[in-house]
């Protein structure tokens, strides 16, 4: 019997998603594949919510997805804007500095965010060419304002680009209603698709703003240039060929996005808030604190919650044992006081229920005082309020 994977990515994955990664492997250049990847790319739009953006659909990581907007949007002195949440804000940093921009962070302590006047006021001072934030920071469970925060870049005429890893089909986005300039993320969160596909919608500034460029793409494989022509060849019902595509995971992400679009995306979007409501609930009931400062700025995707006084790392390997598989912290400042539990794409009141039972069990275990049953009843209790 296999464990619940409950961690923040890779995540549990529908059968007919895993069925058609499975499946006999098609040339790239076959029509069927060729019908496949056009329409994936025209679900990406919808799922995003993005009508007028361009997608993008490259075989790698998020980090991939990061660099593929940073390398086409930056170039060597340009000056970027960081609104810093945690580790992959930092990730972004790093990219943006490798490239060559001008980095300036407004940070929050671990666990918040930065305030929206202060991110206003360095917007204001002018220069800037770019905006960063991280939809849902995977190492603190951080969940940002990216409508306020891409509101008030475009206010400034400053180019946004969220990083939707760990926020795409689950979080609340609009791209094209909160004009977002680029969305990306990966396959393997809530997207429902095992690991291996960068995944990018780039709206029309931000694709202006690359066609403007003054100096050559610093990457090859991370040329616009190079994958733009494949992108409106596939959705065109046409071979093309830069570079050889992940042909199952794309079948699979087909599949997928076409499931998510079918439960529709407010739907699965108030589902995740549900899931993560239940989760809150027995965090309460088990006496536990989470790592976000406020409810207000928790994820829906993940939760990130402190051990209790007197634990440590060594819970997640009791959890395991209960049949469940949660995640260790990753922040670096923190990362032996808390743990992670995933609870995106096909996360439903079972898992909820199973994931808390094992937790509860495994605290009680390792010594933790804690009504037996109380955090399940009331994650149960959340789930029946909806």
């Amino acid at each position: 019997m296999r464990d619940l994977l409950m961690i923040p990515g890779p995540v549990e994955f529908e059968p007919e998603v895993l069925q058609a990664l499975g499946a006999p492997t098609l040339s790239h250049t076959d029509p069927a594949f060729i019908a496949v990847f056009g329409r994936a790319l025209k679900r990406l739009r919808e799922v995003c919510l993005a009508p007028s953006a361009q997608p993008f659909v490259v075989s790698g990581s998020g980090t991939l997805a990061m660099e593929l907007a940073v390398a086409n949007l930056v170039e060597p002195g340009d000056a970027a804007l960081v609104v810093n949440t945690g580790y992959f804000s930092d990730r972004m940093a790093k990219i943006l500095e490798r490239h060559g921009a001008l980095v300036t962070h407004v940070r929050a302590p671990p666990g918040d965010v930065p305030s929206l006047d202060a991110v206003e006021t360095h917007l204001s001072k002018g220069g800037f060419k770019v905006l960063s934030v991280t939809h849902v920071d995977t190492s603190t469970g951080v969940l940002a304002p990216a409508e306020a925060l891409v509101r008030a870049a475009r206010k400034h005429g400053v180019l946004s680009v969220v990083d939707g890893v760990c926020a795409t089909a689950a979080e609340t986005f609009r791209q094209d209603a909160w004009e977002a300039d680029v969305y990306l993320t990966a396959s393997q969160k809530a997207v429902g698709v095992p690991p291996g596909l960068a995944l990018l919608t780039v709206g029309p500034r931000a694709m202006e703003a690359w066609r403007k460029r003054k100096t050559p793409v610093a990457s090859v494989y991370a040329d616009f240039a190079e994958w733009l022509p494949i992108m409106e060849a596939y959705e065109a019902g046409k071979p093309a060929y830069f570079a050889t595509p992940p042909v199952n995971l794309v079948a699979a992400l087909d599949v997928s996005l076409g499931q998510i679009l079918a439960e529709g995306m407010d739907a699965r979007f108030a589902r995740h808030q549900r899931m993560a409501r239940a989760f809150r609930a027995a965090w309460k009931a088990m006496g536990l604190r989470l790592l976000p400062a406020s409810d207000a700025v928790a994820a829906n995707t993940l939760s990130a919650v402190y051990y209790p006084d007197g634990m440590d790392a060594a819970l997640v390997g009791g959890v395991k044992g209960q049949g469940v598989v949660v995640a260790g912290g990753l922040h670096p400042d923190l990362k032996t006081r808390y743990f992670r539990v995933g609870h995106m794409n096909r996360v439903g009141p079972a898992d909820v229920l199973s994931t808390v039972g094992a937790l509860e069990r495994a605290l009680i275990a390792a010594g933790h005082r804690s009504e037996p049953g109380a955090a399940v009843a009331a994650a149960q209790a959340s789930l029946i309020a909806g």
